[in-house]
């Protein structure tokens, strides 16, 4: 399983990793399973800044965006929530 957050997700991504956050202690049981945080979607909702600074893995297989095509010819499947 793997963890990818896109779009506006950037920005919860950002919010959950803040220790204060109410969710941030479940945030931090998954953290090992996120794989990625779109990089040009952080970008565009101004939190690229904030992601790199919690150490979350940046992800720009596919002009800045993560590749879920890569992730479907692998064999994974893709919920989106």
């Amino acid at each position: 399983m793997q963890i990818i957050f896109d779009g506006a997700g950037t920005q919860a991504a950002a919010e959950f990793a803040k220790s204060e956050h109410k969710y941030n202690e479940l945030f931090e049981r998954v953290r090992s399973r996120i794989t990625g945080v779109c990089s040009y979607c952080a970008g565009a909702y101004g939190v690229k800044d904030q992601i790199e600074a919690c150490q979350l893995p940046l992800a720009e297989e596919f002009e800045g965006h993560p590749s879920f095509k890569q992730l479907l010819d692998s064999g994974y499947s893709v919920l989106t929530f």
